[in-house]
């Protein structure tokens, strides 16, 4: 595993502690760190969570993520033991919004007859 790709699995697990535990503002109580990617020069890392409610809602709780950014930054490098933490960006994780989204046009498709399971080709075929 690359260098970039070590550290994103360190921060992931380190962020979510942070935003867990260590905050105490309750509009994060729901935050869920999915994933975090770091550019190459190990500099920038991407924060994705998880976050529900409203859209209005989602922007405050992201907004209070990244007012918080520069403390889990500090927590992070301090727990991890580093001289240079990359700089946090928060962003909202869609993926599995998008799953549940395409699982929802499936079943409508299946239940008007316009879509058979049996069908489609399985990827072992």
């Amino acid at each position: 595993m690359r260098r970039p790709e070590r550290l994103a699995v360190a921060l992931k697990e380190e962020i979510a502690e942070v935003v867990g535990f260590e905050l105490e503002d309750p509009r994060l109580s729901s935050v869920t760190v999915t994933d975090v990617t770091v550019t190459d020069d190990l500099r920038d890392a991407k924060v994705f969570v998880l976050v529900n409610g409203s859209d209005d809602e989602i922007k405050k709780i992201l907004r209070a993520l990244q007012h918080a950014a520069i403390f889990v930054r500090q927590q992070v490098a301090m727990n991890l033991s580093m001289r240079h933490a990359p700089h946090l960006f928060f962003v909202r994780d869609t993926a599995e919004e998008n799953a549940s989204r395409i699982g929802e046009i499936l079943l409508d498709l299946k239940d008007k007859g316009e879509f058979d399971e049996k069908e489609v080709e399985s990827p072992d075929s």
